[in-house]
């Protein structure tokens, strides 16, 4: 016969499958869980390992319908970021994102890239409070910025060398990435 504890067990472990099989909860516990990831600082691409972007032929379209040429941001330190509305990791990272965003906004580039539908992604902007400059690629990204799975994000010096290059979620507001754009700027 169950005891008591191994009958709450159970019901504990039956009521938290059950949250992830009820789509409504499954988001919000997923982002939950990688929010806990997000705590984790990106690395630093060691300098001998570091790639460097040569292809700046891309056109994106802002949130505003403006167009992006990234060849104009060739010679900057920029920060792009592949992301969706309905991925959790992604989620997970943005309020850290936007914190780096805020600070860092006048100078560094910033590229948050989503392939989302536009009145999705400013819905979602708007609700979460956040001012991200988010565009649609017009063309298929340049040879160096791969693209497997998302949330990723590169951080690239004035020389094109990727700095960082992280796939997953992570905390961008940590003293180490603000410690590398702080040097990049200098």
């Amino acid at each position: 016969m169950a005891s008591t504890k191994e009958r709450l067990r159970n019901l504990i472990f039956l009521v938290v499958i059950g949250l992830f099989l009820i789509p409504q909860t499954r988001l919000p516990i997923q982002v939950f869980l990688h929010k806990g990831l997000a705590l984790l600082t990106p690395s630093i691409e060691d300098a001998s390992e570091q790639k460097q972007l040569t292809d700046y032929k891309w056109a994106l379209k802002s949130d505003t319908d403006a167009i992006l040429d990234f060849r104009n941001l060739k010679g900057k330190v920029v920060l792009i970021n592949f992301w969706a509305t309905w991925c959790p990791p992604c989620i997970a990272e943005m309020s850290s994102m936007q914190a780096l965003y805020e600070d860092y906004k006048d100078k560094v580039e910033f590229v948050f890239v989503s392939n989302e539908d536009k009145a999705v992604v400013t819905e979602f902007l708007q609700k979460k409070g956040y001012t991200l400059p988010v565009y649609t690629p017009l063309n298929y990204y340049p040879e160096g910025l791969e693209i497997d799975e998302i949330p990723r994000t590169f951080l690239i010096d004035v020389k094109g060398n990727i700095v960082i290059d992280k796939t997953g979620a992570a905390n961008w507001n940590s003293d180490t990435v603000r410690e590398t754009i702080n040097k990049l700027l200098e």
